[in-house]
């Protein structure tokens, strides 16, 4: 018994090691790139593009900037599509609830709201029970923190600005609180996208519907409304106040930073709906920052954060940009921003709250000398999950279900699926490949050939060229997993006589970004880019570079739905290039992306805007073997 005891405890440890790989394994394993070279690369491609502030000198110059840009962001970005347009002009849809008791000297009515048809959103509304006649609203809206609505924090600003006579309504985001659920996971958005449809739409009708609401009351004041956020809720606050010109007073707490600022620092790229399809072709957030300009803006940052947006790097570019503007309005002390230390992490605990509280004293209530910054203790008026709680109906739409119908209602023209509407889409750029060698190697009748190929000296991906005797003819494999997880496929074409190229393109494999590889994507999209585009251009330019090497059109094998897609979207642009297309564990029918309901962060290129809108694979295979 004790030998057995003695057996399991040191010899099954060592039959459960994971075998060494393979000769073959370990070429394909071999490291080509330097370390972090796709996310510096990345870096230098979306840098530049992001858009500058406009060199204005007067105020008119400016004005017309601002609605401009606002105009444009509204109707190209955000309400984009057809079906988004119809949500914005639905009417709103709201119902009143309980009442319940809020503490001394307010209450809380619970509602729910549409922010579009047959998606409803729970809600308070922190109330005075003596409002004034005349009276200043505030819209809090939060960041990622499961609480939602609960969250303490949130509760204590609502307590406070409704016992300073501000009514407030506190909105749940869509992903926490009442509304954590799949379906409503940010990178979910994307689906819709994929529809041609603005994944970003419900978020911003979320909150112009609560300013709806907020602005109805008999004794709203116009103007005097307020928004604050924390995080996501930072991100939300900056984006409904400079596009909506209803709120005046803004505080946005540790929610963004520039497109330049997030292309340099990683713990800054944000979600979907933060980054969204073609922002930055019309606007940067500094733009967005300045457009708050006649009006007031307080920025919070944290000195020490630990999750994003740290003072120190995101706040200057958005000062360097904004203060100017308000200079313009002669209206300098209305920008201010505040930088909290204590605790200095990601927050909105009392020192960034009565830093809000002063900023609405000096902007809501100047000369009140009763009006007073100190936050007023009332920890123990903060409620439950469950005393919050605001029932909705069975059915509440989310983002996966709105996809899921947006697609059954496409009806896609033969005729207008062409080549130069795929080119459209898909902003496929024209890429040449030249080739570096990087070493070579042999490993039992196996012969590599490790090369970077640079790509327009933009991107560099490596190819693992491999032999085993005589090579016939020439196969390109590209896996989603990347080349390391391919020798099951390679192996045979070794054996059938096939030189194989072991290809990762940008965003797969070795020249990806790690976990963050998707939010690289989601900054290439906002910047006008494509992934699917740069990934399908570059495996046309190695197919036509290893047709000029080896003397042999190759073929394209893959591996995977992402590789896969890509690869059909080279040869549906270069049918030329291509000898045979060969996909393995691929999708025949792009709505398997939606009935999969994979999301933006699983497999990134796969959302590109408006691709299901316009081709599936019958449309793009058609293309492929069709002559250029």
């Amino acid at each position: 018994m004790k030998l057995s005891l003695l057996f399991l405890a040191f010899c099954l440890p060592l039959l459960a090691q994971t075998p060494p790989p393979t000769d073959l394994e370990a070429l394909l394993q071999h490291a080509i790139l330097p370390s972090g070279l796709p996310e510096r690369e990345s870096r230098q491609f979306c840098e530049p593009r992001v858009p500058s502030m406009p060199k204005v000198t007067s105020l008119n110059e400016w004005k017309a900037f601002a609605d401009k840009t606002r105009s444009e962001v509204l109707d190209k970005i955000v309400f984009r599509g057809v079906l988004a347009k119809q949500w914005r002009d639905a009417k709103t849809k709201v119902e009143w609830l309980d009442t319940i008791e809020g503490g001394a000297g307010y209450h809380i009515k619970k509602l729910r709201y549409e922010a579009l048809p047959g998606l409803w959103i729970p809600a308070l509304l922190y109330q005075p029970d003596k409002p004034a006649a005349k009276m200043p609203v505030h819209l809090a809206v939060n960041g990622h923190d499961a609480d939602g609505k609960a969250a303490p924090y949130k509760q204590i600003r609502c307590i406070n600005l409704a016992k300073r006579g501000i009514t407030s309504l506190n909105v749940e985001w869509f992903g926490m609180g009442q509304l954590r659920s799949d379906g409503f996971v940010h990178a979910r958005m994307n689906q819709l996208d994929l529809c041609g449809v603005s994944g970003l739409a419900p978020f911003f009708l979320s909150m112009s519907r609560g300013l709806d609401i907020l602005l109805a009351l008999p004794n709203a004041d116009p103007a005097r409304v307020a928004v604050s956020g924390l995080s996501g809720g930072g991100w939300q606050t900056i984006t409904i106040s400079s596009l909506d010109t209803r709120v005046t007073l803004c505080n946005p707490v540790a929610g963004y930073s520039s497109f330049a600022t997030r292309a340099e620092f990683g713990s800054d790229l944000g979600d979907s709906e933060q980054t969204p399809n073609d922002l930055a072709t019309v606007a940067d957030y500094k733009q967005l920052t300045a457009m708050m300009a006649g009006r007031a803006a307080l920025l919070t940052y944290n000195a020490k954060d630990n999750c994003c947006f740290a003072a120190d790097h995101a706040l200057p570019p958005l000062l360097d940009a904004a203060e100017p503007i308000f200079k313009l309005y002669n209206q300098s002390e209305r920008l201010r921003f505040h930088i909290n230390t204590d605790p200095g992490t990601h927050n909105f605990e009392i020192d960034n709250r009565q830093a809000l509280y002063g900023m609405i004293g000096d902007m809501f209530f100047p000369g009140d000398a009763s009006f007073s910054t100190k936050e007023i203790p009332c920890e123990a008026e903060v409620k439950t999950k469950e005393q919050l709680d605001v029932p909705l109906p069975v059915e509440n739409l989310d983002f996966h279900q709105l996809a899921l119908a947006a697609a059954k209602d496409l009806h896609r023209e033969p005729a207008q699926a062409t080549r130069a509407k795929l080119r459209e889409v898909v902003n496929y750029p024209s890429y040449t490949a030249t080739a570096t060698k990087a070493g070579q190697e042999t490993r039992g009748d196996i012969q590599a050939v490790f090369w970077k190929l640079h790509i327009n000296d933009t991107w560099t991906i490596p190819v693992t060229e491999l032999t085993q005797g005589d090579a016939k003819t020439t196969a390109v494999v590209i896996a989603d997993a990347g080349r390391k997880s391919a020798a099951k496929e390679i192996e045979p074409l070794l054996k059938s006589g096939h030189r194989v190229l072991a290809v990762d393109p940008t965003f797969i494999g070795e020249a990806s970004m790690g976990s963050r590889t998707y939010l690289h994507v989601l900054l290439v999209a906002t910047l006008g880019q494509r992934a699917l585009g740069i990934e399908s251009a570059q495996i046309a330019a190695v197919s036509r570079w290893a047709a000029a090497e080896f003397k042999t059109k190759p073929e394209i094998h893959t591996l995977g739905p992402r590789s896969s897609l890509a690869g059909l979207v080279a040869q549906a642009m270069e049918p030329a290039s291509i000898s045979e297309f060969k996909p393995a564990e691929h999708i025949e029918d792009l709505h398997g992306i939606l009935r999969n309901n994979w999301t933006v962060q699983d497999k990134p290129e796969l959302f590109c805007f408006g691709l299901l809108e316009h081709f599936n694979v019958r449309e793009l295979k058609a293309l492929a073997a069709s002559a250029e």
